[in-house]
């Protein structure tokens, strides 16, 4: 409700992507990263970069909400002079690196990794979040490729696989199968999970930080747009105008009512 409420504000946004990440972001936020919202830059944190930076609406929420900075701000999505932008920046507390260009998050996340190995750093782990259509920029091969080369076992990868992207299907467009076997072939540890699964989330992270060889990925199948009836599997929310006042309210009428069943 939170990131539909923001993106509604700010005018514009990518819902159906924002959406299909929010799972992994919360079991991310809420159950596995050590870190401390009131001292965003403790060296001992582990890292997390959403490299889909268009999905920051998630992102933000989740920031907000942590504590890092108070939730009035997120009004202030892409306003200029605020701080919450269209896509993640570092005047943000809690973003680690500006992303979105796509595939530069990536290569700045697997930065993070070999710098903390260097400087002995053997506990902060570094996650981050890659959007399907992103893996077809070549760049992302090269991070693919440079981090299996490494073993770099202290980086975690998840893939948002909404199989869809701003121009339609990714089959369609530029497929990406067979995936899992593409990135073993790179020298990576692949596993595959239910994206909108709590408990398979968490367990595949728990396999993750397992892996001591090499760096792991985690292919998370989602749905665009998930939680909201007219928007899951619906390529138009990838990135559009805002839900108008009709559809915000339906929208928030069906989120109410989930969150009413979950609290049973």
């Amino acid at each position: 409700m939170d990131i539909l409420q923001t993106i509604v504000t700010g005018g514009s946004g990518h819902p159906g992507g924002s959406l299909s990440a929010t799972d992994i972001l919360c079991a991310l936020y809420r159950h596995v990263l050590r870190h401390r919202p009131a001292e965003p830059d403790w060296k001992e944190r582990d890292r997390f970069v959403l490299s889909k930076g268009h999905a920051c609406p998630a992102l933000y929420v989740l920031l907000a909400r942590c504590g890092y900075f108070p939730r009035e701000e997120l009004a202030g999505f892409r306003q200029i002079g605020r701080m919450l932008q269209g896509h993640p920046s570092t005047k943000t507390p809690g973003v680690e690196c500006v992303s979105g260009s796509l595939g530069q998050g990536f290569s700045s996340a697997l930065g993070m990794a070999v710098g903390l190995q260097h400087q002995g750093q053997l506990s902060p782990h570094v996650y981050t979040l890659v959007g399907d259509g992103e893996l077809q920029e070549g760049q992302c091969w090269e991070v693919i490729q440079a981090a299996g080369h490494r073993a770099q076992a202290n980086f975690t990868a998840f893939v948002d696989y909404n199989k869809m992207q701003q121009d339609g299907m990714i089959e369609e467009i530029l497929r990406l199968e067979p995936l899992a076997e593409k990135w073993r072939a790179f020298g990576w540890e692949v596993h595959e999970i239910d994206g909108h699964d709590m408990g398979s989330i968490l367990d595949a992270i728990e396999w993750a930080r397992g892996v001591k060889h090499a760096p792991q990925v985690i292919i998370a199948h989602t749905i665009k747009g998930k939680g909201v009836s007219f928007m899951e599997g619906v390529q138009r929310w990838h990135g559009t105008a805002p839900p108008n006042a009709e559809e915000l309210s339906q929208a928030m009428g069906e989120l109410r009512t989930l969150e009413s069943e979950l609290a049973r």
